[in-house]
């Protein structure tokens, strides 16, 4: 058995990086994966989706420059071109973190899956092989991640349903895409492939999409979609999925008391994600997980098991690639540098990139309602930004919810033209202890979306 002195299993985003680092501290270390550097984000998530998203955001621009005095005829999309480019900057990613990890002296990177066997003791069944290597390390990281939760859906097992990872593979538009999901992922991708020629049916399980945000989100959201052609229908249960061979998929849904067929040529499972911790056989070494699978950390992102830590969407909580990333940042300052850092009450901003984006930081106004606090809400309609009028894109608002006392910003949700880029300099303000009033009469460079953060706070003035 190898002796190392800290083993990360996983190379996503807090993987990778703390791999690195820690070997460069003079940590003999090894990096375990199973399948790609880069984990969720780069080869399944982020990077891929979001260069597909420019693509349908090309073709959007294409369909509606009428209005702007440019006429654009006969445009088409060309999805092997859009697979391909999509390939290429996922393999430029990469590839280039996977040369830099194999570089870096004092670190092993081994492609294969991790299952312990022992009080930190873990062996690894070697990627293309029927080898297994017997490995052990007093400092243990865990960065495996989530998969795709599929839910238990009669006849599902018998259609070919597509994941939020193989619809990255299609070269084509699907002719009638039913996304099963109202959320961030079964958004993205359902304005994506209406913008590339599908239709498209969003299935719902709750009384509205994204349920976590405020009502009025959710609202303009669905109208800026359902603009698009998208059909989104909500309180629907899935009770089922037929295929003739070679033909149309027929789902059973029930909405309310009425049973309903759609035909569709293609699924999208998009319900949700679990952790994957099944295959690390964490019994063997002691590590408790909740009833979902999820690791469970303290604040500091140690495990019931001292020198075991989880780190990423594999502990649950907030499931974002910054948020794995941050935690791999806190976990080495706090090793190597002796640091006292928490993941208590740290900010957790987020964007979804539908178009417009949606970004959000911080309290909406249902979760300031529960908490029972005393909040005010500024709210400025894209309509009245001028920057959103000259560029020909209205759609959306901005939201802020503030103490009247203290004039702190308290959380804000940009739903709107590169939504995720203001709601940052709100989250900068709350960070730094800038009041809503300093924004309001602060000097933005005109004209640019964030300049309208002085009129967004204006109506709070009385």
């Amino acid at each position: 058995m190898k002796q190392y002195d800290a083993i990360v299993i996983g190379a996503g985003q807090a993987g990778g990086p703390l791999a690195k680092k820690l070997a460069l501290a003079g940590k003999k270390t090894a990096l375990i994966e199973k399948r790609w550097i880069g984990g969720t984000c780069v080869n399944d998530g982020c990077t891929p989706t979001k260069t597909m998203v420019a693509s349908a955001k090309m073709a959007y621009m294409a369909g509606h420059s009428g209005p702007l005095g440019v006429k654009i005829k006969n445009f088409s999309v060309d999805m092997p071109k859009i697979k391909k480019r999509k390939d290429e900057i996922v393999h430029l990613f990469r590839d280039g973190s996977q040369r830099g990890l194999e570089a870096t002296g004092g670190l092993d990177v081994v492609f294969g899956e991790a299952t312990f066997t022992g009080d930190k003791t873990i062996s690894v069944m070697l990627k293309g092989s029927n080898k297994a290597r017997e490995i052990t390390a007093p400092l243990i990281f865990i960065n495996t991640g989530a998969k795709t939760v599929i839910p238990a859906v009669e006849g599902l097992g018998d259609i070919d349903y597509l994941t939020s990872t193989t619809i990255l593979d299609l070269d084509y538009v699907p002719e009638h895409l039913l996304i099963v999901g109202g959320n961030y992922i079964g958004l993205e991708f359902g304005q994506m492939f209406r913008r590339f020629g599908s239709k498209v049916t969003i299935l719902e399980r709750s009384g509205r999409i994204v349920s976590r945000e405020d009502e009025d989100v959710s609202e303009e959201l669905t109208k800026i979609l359902e603009a698009e052609k998208i059909t989104i229908l909500t309180n629907v249960t899935t009770n089922g999925f037929k295929q003739k061979k070679g033909g149309k998929i027929t789902a059973n849904i029930k909405i309310g008391d009425k049973e309903e067929k759609i035909k569709c040529s293609h699924v999208l499972i998009a319900v949700g994600r679990s952790p994957q911790t099944a295959a690390l056989n964490l019994a063997k070494t002691g590590v408790e997980t909740d009833e979902r699978g999820a690791i469970k950390t303290n604040d500091k992102l140690e495990t019931n098991v001292p020198g075991i830590y989880a780190l990423g969407d594999v502990k649950g909580g907030p499931a974002f690639t910054h948020i794995s990333y941050n935690d791999y940042t806190i976990v080495y300052r706090n090793l190597v540098h002796n640091d006292n850092l928490s993941i208590k009450n740290r900010p957790v901003p987020y964007c979804m990139f539908t178009d417009p984006q949606l970004g959000a930081i911080g309290l909406n106004e249902t979760e300031a309602k529960k908490q029972k606090i005393n909040y005010k809400v500024a709210k400025l309609p894209m309509a009245y930004v001028a920057r959103a009028i000259e560029t020909g894109d209205t759609r959306g608002f901005m939201k802020a919810i503030v103490d009247p006392e203290t004039k702190q910003i308290l959380g804000a949700t940009i739903l709107g033209t590169e939504g995720g880029e203001t709601m940052t300099i709100l989250q900068m303000a709350m960070a730094g202890g800038i009041t809503y009033e300093q924004i309001r009469w602060f000097v933005f460079a005109h004209p640019l979306y964030a300049e309208s953060l002085n009129n967004l706070f204006m109506a709070l003035e009385t």
